[in-house]
């Protein structure tokens, strides 16, 4: 059944049009070749005709096809859609029931008890959907990207998620980015999607993957090179012979994780992979209409000649040589290759034996992926070999899921006593209850997901988490230890010692996929009096109040609650886990703020000194004791801060707590923009080391603001305890539109007025 948010052909041919007759504009402007990335950003802006188009510079307008919603931050994301007083999306929207359900013993035991735990926060959603006209994909249904490419991505869309991953549709070609709710609520209510434009770099693979090399590693290689912060106001855009020898889920695997990179999107080019993929997910039309406008599906040829002239960088990456990498624990960018992860691990001084072995999540959770995993279960069964640590396996979706049952798949990992969780998030964002260790004892787990931070998985810090391919996990599986090489190290089995041989080629996709007929709840027709469910007493949703607008002044005797050290990610600052349960209750999820942030004064995470009181207290009450006192805020962090996550809570709790700025080294792409949108000024040292001169008990004044504008400066007064002061310049990356948002108090105030 056809319904009003699929990618059905004729949706997918309007795109296409308009895109051809936007780029032939832009390109008799330009006078020049485009790259893939500029044709989906120009065929999709707002005004072909006089917008500004200087890469690292100008702030252009576009006109997303779609948004897809995460249910943690889609609660958020549709109470600000609410306050727009609107009957519908103007675009095809979709809601994804996946991040809320813990993983513990198996998804026979983990759905049910999520379907009772959050209930009410799916009420909602449902009823919402109802109401606004959105499809809403149910709990046990599957993880948001694995079903936007299985059900909506294309070549050449260009679509909003409010999940960071939202890239992993960058393997069927689309231009997908991760946002805040903030953004995707202006797409919603058919106003233009704001960003900096992109530098685009570009990724020239060559040769073939061999042996135990995996679509994985050549993200792990990238991540290595460039750092999490590498890809910052950047798309990466991957071309050449060995980009055409990577299935279409392998593809997504990299993409997915480009946001590990910071990067505004990563993408591939179409090409018959990609055309493989949409026929046997049943649409075949999709592919068919790519065929006809593959001008606007690829680079120009000039671009593929000369590269150097057209990407900002050009990175060559040799998949004939690629090895196996390992990356962590803490950081994705930390990595190390197979072969060197025995000293690896000894240096860092990281526990050698594995206790978990997780597969799946959105990053690797594909049919491909489980045959390869299944071709090396197969070794082990054959050879009489056990695993040395427990294996849990998360499907990416229901229609996966299903299939490697009808296939066998599922069956040959079970053989090797695999453990099949919810087709959703699970460990993977923390939503895992752990049963085989005692507190908080130091431990490593390997996965094959997307992020290491610091208590990402499991809540524990003491958790060094590590992340390779499906293929290289498995291998490591069957060890149990980091200081021997799994590809190499003889195994124990029934009949002697095996070494594992590297999974051969294997079946990308199946002849067909099973269908999920149960897990989709379709828009309905008569919407004007659907209710949208929420409990006047709920503790875990909150209809949100309008924040107050900018009264005119300069800053002034704002209190510094925190100096940040480091890593300060968007998990430090708003944590997830059992903190997922309060993404629709704005004062209830303000009670996790900076509980993971490091103060640089005393080295503790989530504390700091009440400087009303001289007594130290957790970061979210000092906050609340300054704001019952009237006194506004400011944050102070390290570079890159806000990297990570979408989640726009790490903004709006603090713009709800009283914070009035924060002041760093630089940002990261999503949570910058999340602070612009909710009325927080986000300013950056004109001298990166005036982070230094910043002290414990420091108040600040900020003039300048006053005269705020595009490109102006801003002066900080920090006056110190001992009443010496220092004064340091800062900047901002403030358009004027975005001027206007903050004076309003937030973005969605100054849509509303």
């Amino acid at each position: 059944m056809t319904t009003s948010v699929d990618s059905t052909a004729a949706f997918i041919e309007k795109v296409y049009k308009r895109t051809r007759a936007q780029v032939e504009i832009v390109k008799e402007r330009l006078g020049r070749p485009l790259t893939y990335t500029e044709k989906i950003m120009y065929g999709h802006l707002d005004d072909a005709a006089t917008s500004e188009l200087v890469a690292g510079t100008s702030y252009i307008k576009t006109r997303p096809d779609r948004v897809a919603l995460q249910d943690a931050t889609a609660q958020m994301a549709v109470l600000q859609f609410m306050l727009a007083e609107k009957n519908e999306a103007a675009v095809p929207v979709t809601v994804h029931c996946d991040h809320l359900i813990k993983a513990k013993k198996g998804a026979e035991f983990d759905l049910p008890v999520a379907q009772t735990e959050n209930k009410e926060v799916y009420d909602f959603l449902s009823s919402a959907s109802k109401r606004y006209g959105f499809g809403c994909w149910l709990p046990g249904a599957g993880i948001i990207h694995q079903v936007v490419l299985e059900q909506y991505a294309f070549p050449g869309l260009m679509m909003l998620g409010t999940d960071s991953h939202t890239p992993n549709a960058g393997g069927l070609g689309a231009f997908a980015s991760g946002v805040g709710g903030a953004d995707a609520v202006d797409v919603m209510v058919g106003m233009p999607w704001e960003v900096l434009h992109p530098n685009v770099v570009g990724i020239k693979l060559t040769g073939t993957l061999k042996e135990w090399a995996a679509p994985k590693d050549i993200i792990l290689k990238i991540l290595e090179r460039l750092t999490c912060a590498g890809g910052t106001n950047r798309v990466l855009e991957y071309f050449g012979d060995g980009a055409k020898s990577i299935s279409a889920t392998g593809k997504s695997t990299i993409c997915n994780m480009g946001a590990e990179l910071g990067a505004t999107t990563s993408l591939f080019p179409y090409d018959q992979s990609m055309a493989t993929y949409l026929k046997v997910c049943g649409r075949g039309d999709a592919a068919e209409i790519a065929d006809r406008y593959v001008d606007i599906l690829e680079a120009d040829h000039e671009v593929l000649n000369n590269p150097e002239a057209y990407y900002q960088e050009v990175i060559t990456i040799d998949l004939d040589n690629l090895d196996p990498h390992v990356v962590g624990p803490h950081s994705p960018d930390r990595a190390t290759t197979v072969e060197n992860m025995a000293k690896h691990v000894t240096d860092g001084g990281y526990p050698e034996d594995i206790s978990v072995t997780l597969i799946g999540s959105c990053t690797n959770s594909s049919y491909e992926d489980m045959g390869r995993i299944a071709e090396i279960a197969d070794q082990i069964v054959a050879n009489g070999g056990k695993l040395k640590t427990p294996l849990l396996i998360s499907p990416g979706s229901e229609q996966v899921k299903a299939t490697i049952e009808r296939d066998g798949i599922l069956q040959r990992l079970a053989a090797v006593g695999a453990t099949f969780l919810t087709n959703a998030c699970g460990p993977c964002i923390g939503q895992w209850e752990r049963e085989d260790l005692d507190g908080q004892a130091p431990n490593s787990i390997i996965t094959s997901y997307n992020r290491n931070f610091p208590k990402r998985n499991d809540g524990n810090p003491e958790t060094c988490c590590f992340i390779a391919s499906p293929e290289t996990c498995m291998a490591y599986a069957l060890h149990g230890d980091f200081t021997v090489n799994p590809f190499t190290t003889p195994a124990e089995g029934k009949n002697g010692p095996f070494t594992l041989k590297a999974p051969g080629k294997v079946a990308e996709v199946p002849e067909s996929f099973i269908e999920d007929v149960e897990g989709f709840q379709a828009p309905i027709d008569n919407r004007d009096n659907v209710a949208v469910q929420i409990a006047p007493q709920s503790e875990r949703l909150s209809l949100l109040t309008p924040f107050k607008a900018w009264d005119g002044k300069n800053f002034s005797g704002l209190r510094l609650l925190l100096k940040a050290k480091g890593k300060c990610t968007t998990d430090h600052i708003s944590p997830a886990g059992p903190w997922l349960r309060f993404r629709g209750h704005l004062d209830n999820i303000s009670n996790n703020m900076f509980s993971g942030a490091i103060n640089a004064f005393s080295g503790d995470a989530g504390s700091g000194i009440n400087h009303l009181n001289g007594e130290t207290a957790k970061f979210n009450d000092i906050s609340r004791a300054y704001s019952a006192e009237g006194i506004g805020w400011v944050a102070v962090g390290d570079a890159n801060y806000g990297e990570g996550s979408s989640r726009e809570h790490a903004a709006m709790s603090p713009r709800h707590m009283g914070a009035k700025a924060v002041i760093c080294r630089s940002f990261a792409r999503i949570h910058e923009t999340n602070l612009k949108k909710q009325g927080v000024l986000p300013l950056t040292f004109v001298d990166p080391n005036d982070y230094d001169l910043v002290q414990d008990g420091d108040i600040i004044d900020i003039n300048g603001l006053t005269e705020l504008a595009p490109a102006s400066k801003a002066i900080a007064i920090f006056t110190h305890t001992d009443g010496s002061k220092d004064s340091v310049e800062l900047k901002h990356s403030l358009n004027a539109e975005q001027i206007a948002w903050f004076k309003a108090g937030s973005a969605l105030n100054y849509l509303r007025n």
